[in-house]
């Protein structure tokens, strides 16, 4: 086996998050069900953390308290719709028990979307309390029927990402048509609040009426009692992926293998033979198991390996297989399978709490997928210490014409890595260093205390929150702003690092002055996420979400340069205060000189030739462009500002490069003047 450069993220495996209240919820559960009285809820939560539970908690209390008629569970694809069959509540301490008829959950049912419109109406005239549909049924219905039909009803949209602002989503106008009737109730659930394709979810005016609960990958990973270790890999390799897929799987560990859909260039366009070379890759072929469809391989060492095939096109062979991973009395039977093959199944809402490796071949083209494969590796379960998602990419090839895709996938990996770098991060909280700052409760400043004299930074050892303070930091005015800064900077990052020209700039551009990124492309992001915020809010939500983004890649640096620190329970935290300690006084202006991109470079560098990343870095040179007119506007904004500052307009001159690039957006306007003038 090869060693993979990785994003390593150790946790406390205090065993909090499994830890139940006398209700039978656990933390996530309980926080959410704290604002079950709200009209409009949205849980963001990662894979496994109970967002299903947490529903039917709140659901039974808008159906018997809250006076609601009927509860609507709407769900991307039949499979997820198991995750909603009857629990016995009651059982572990609740006051009722979660049942849907069977007949009303319609993810079972035989037909089309399209063929079980009329049984959603016939829900809605019935007593019946609780149905379950997929997004496609539930849109087919309000086309056919109207928003009217839902009135005071409980609706719950889970894998709430699917939803869109663009109008073109059926599902994200439908429920901008019943926030504006606003007689519906809407919790909304998801493990990643941010998109593929980086289309805002709902209109800033329209995510401003939810009240957000927030649980965090960290809080949920450092609350397990057996995982502590998540290790997040790209392998590039040449040549055939089926050629090198032995140096990335282990056949001892548990494994959910995506073979590369077949549009991709990593795909050998024939998938059939793909998962043949991989089975004959593990060894000697010993049968079908026939309860379960298994496929049966005899190793090396002669270890039998169980193999679920749920790529087979013969529906017969592979519902068969879908039907055995679903058997819920072998849910906790760890022997039961050893490895899951599939192209477009096993991803979201699929729970095998055993998963210790999530390998993935081809680069998948949505940030939102990949956090959903992790997330099928991120199960607490007896005995798995740790876990490991890997990216099997192709390496630009210079012979090949492809390059451009290449590079494509090799950004797309670098912007996943840093996503995930940040999502898998504690919460920070940020604060203007200021002379009258107190300490908060609950936070822990370190053997000496909290020192009125420098930035402090603090930990809350009970919620992993980190709370530092930094000079200059621009401070949110607006409820609205002050929100963004608690609740979405995971989603701003998110966008940042989805950004093409700003991971290309940051990698690959020797003459980058990182003010460019970190102000100029942050801003124009922010800018068109949340158009109605003032200058100033725009500035402050900025600030936040680039200290965000630098502190968690600089601590993770921090922690790479020394191994002792690494291997601490709370790594991540630890690079967190060596960084921050390593500085007197932190910042904005510091914050924003560091290139945020440069981290993933040495990754990338371990994982590619010098060969391969100069290819890389000419590719992306060959198509540079220029300053845009709007570059140019918003550099001689920030040189007004300096000006303001500094009593002088900004130098072309000047040794400082952010000052001369401030510069050369001033004299790029006033050519541009000067020509539309002389015509």
């Amino acid at each position: 086996m090869i060693a993979i450069p990785s994003v390593s993220v150790t946790y406390a495996q205090d065993g909090t998050s499994n830890g139940i209240n006398d209700l039978g919820m656990r933390p996530m559960q309980e926080l959410a069900y704290q604002k079950r009285g709200e009209q409009y809820l949205l849980i963001k939560s990662p894979p496994a953390s109970g967002k299903s539970r947490a529903l039917m908690f709140i659901a039974l209390d808008k159906l018997t308290h809250q006076k609601l008629k009927q509860a609507i569970i709407v769900v991307p694809e039949k499979a997820i719709g198991a995750s909603f069959h009857n629990e016995p509540l009651t059982k572990f301490g609740f006051w009722a028990d979660w049942h849907v008829e069977p007949r009303w959950n319609l993810c079972n049912a035989p037909g089309n979307d399209g063929g079980k419109v009329e049984a959603v109406k016939t829900f809605l005239n019935s007593e019946a309390k609780v149905l379950v549909c997929t997004h496609a049924t539930f849109r087919f219905a309000v086309d056919k029927f109207g928003v009217e039909m839902l009135d005071d009803r409980l609706i719950a949209v889970d894998e709430f990402h699917h939803v869109s602002s663009n109008p073109d989503n059926k599902l994200g106008d439908h429920i901008c048509q019943l926030m504006t009737r606003d007689k519906t109730h809407i919790v909304a659930m998801t493990g990643s609040y941010f998109r593929g394709d980086a289309e805002a979810i709902l209109h800033p005016e329209d995510q401003a009426k939810f009240h957000t609960v927030i649980y965090t990958y960290y809080e949920q990973l450092n609350g397990y009692q057996y995982l502590k270790q998540l290790d997040i890999g790209y392998y590039f390799y040449s040549g055939n992926y089926t050629d090198e897929i032995m140096q990335v799987l282990n056949p001892n560990e548990k494994t959910i293998l995506h073979i590369p859909n077949v549009n991709s260039r990593e795909s050998t366009k024939d998938k059939i033979r793909e998962v043949e070379h991989i089975i004959e890759a593990l060894g000697e072929w010993q049968g079908i198991e026939p309860n379960t469809g298994f496929q049966q391989v005899k190793t090396a060492e002669g270890k039998i390996l169980k193999i679920a095939d749920l790529v087979d096109d013969d529906p017969s062979k592979r519902d068969k297989v879908a039907a055995a991973l679903k058997d819920p009395s072998q849910k906790n039977n760890r022997d039961y399978v050893d490895i899951i093959i599939a192209l477009g199944m096993a991803k979201e809402g699929f729970d095998w709490i055993w998963c210790e490796h999530a390998l993935t071949i081809g680069y998948r083209s949505s940030l939102t997928e990949i956090v959903q494969i992790i997330g099928r590796a991120t199960r607490d379960a007896p005995g798995k210490t740790r876990a490991r998602f890997t990216n099997l990419i192709a390496e630009p090839d210079a012979s090949e014409m492809m390059v451009t895709e290449a590079v494509n996938d090799t950004i797309k990996a670098i912007a996943a890595s840093l996503l995930m770098e940040q999502v898998l991060a504690p919460r920070f909280e940020f604060k203007p260093k200021r002379p009258d700052n107190q300490p908060t409760p609950g936070f822990e400043y370190g053997e000496s205390g909290y020192d009125p004299s420098r930035c402090n930074m603090g930990v809350n050892p009970e919620t992993g929150q980190i709370e530092l303070e930094i000079k200059g930091l621009a401070v949110p005015k607006s409820p609205e702003a002050s929100r963004i800064c608690r609740e979405d900077l995971t989603e701003l990052v998110t966008a940042f690092v989805q950004d093409k020209p700003s991971i290309e700039r940051g990698l690959f551009d020797e003459e980058l002055v990182p003010e460019e990124l970190t102000q100029l492309r942050m801003g124009k992001i922010i800018k068109e996420k949340f158009p109605n915020l003032d200058e100033g809010d725009r500035e402050a939500v900025r600030q936040h979400a680039i200290a965000a983004l630098n502190l968690v890649q600089q601590a993770k640096k921090t922690m790479n340069e020394g191994d002792e620190i690494a291997t601490k329970n709370t790594a991540l935290i630890d690079g967190v205060r060596q960084f921050a300690l390593s500085v007197t006084d932190l910042d904005i202006d510091l914050i924003d000189r560091i290139n945020p991109f440069g981290e993933a470079y040495a990754i990338l560098a371990k994982s590619m030739s010098e060969e391969r990343l100069k290819q890389v870095a000419e590719a992306i040179a060959a198509k540079r462009v220029n300053l845009s007119l709007e570059e140019a506007r918003e550099l001689a904004k920030r040189a007004q500002r300096f000006k303001q500052e500094k009593g002088r307009v900004p130098s072309l001159t000047a040794a400082d490069p952010w000052e001369k690039r401030m510069a050369e957006g001033i004299a790029f306007l006033i050519r541009k003047v000067k020509e539309e003038k002389n015509g």
